[in-house]
């Protein structure tokens, strides 16, 4: 079966402030969302990712060297905040489940589908 991944976008100015009680909620429809698709057999994987700030992004320069930078690749509105992996039989499942992502009401969710190594 196909896998697809959801690449989940939030602008954190746009949604729930943290420990809230609407954060709070939306924390509990991600728990029943995974439990659903995984119940269904879809799930693969999936994980929140930490803020941001945290990130190191790696380029390589001409001569070959590694060249580190704190911080995303690009500054954006809007940050990937987490993902999943889902075997769907199709895109339109895919996308009937990426509009179930609590993120879609603040944020968005990009749907992908993942190359078999077979393809490349």
């Amino acid at each position: 079966m196909p896998q697809y991944m959801l690449l989940i976008y939030e602008d954190p100015s746009a949604g729930p402030a943290p420990g809230s009680p609407q954060a709070q909620q939306e924390f509990g429809e991600y728990g029943t969302f995974t439990e659903d698709v995984n119940r269904r057999g879809m799930f693969v994987s999936g994980a929140p990712l930490k803020m941001t700030d945290t990130a190191t992004t790696v380029r390589v320069n001409g001569t070959g060297e590694a060249v580190l930078t704190d911080g995303p690749f690009a500054d954006t509105k809007e940050w990937l905040a987490g993902y999943y992996v889902l075997d769907c039989p199709d895109l339109d499942t895919a996308t009937q489940q990426a509009a179930r992502i609590p993120a879609t009401r603040h944020g968005s969710v990009e749907v992908r589908p993942v190359m078999e190594m077979s393809e490349a």
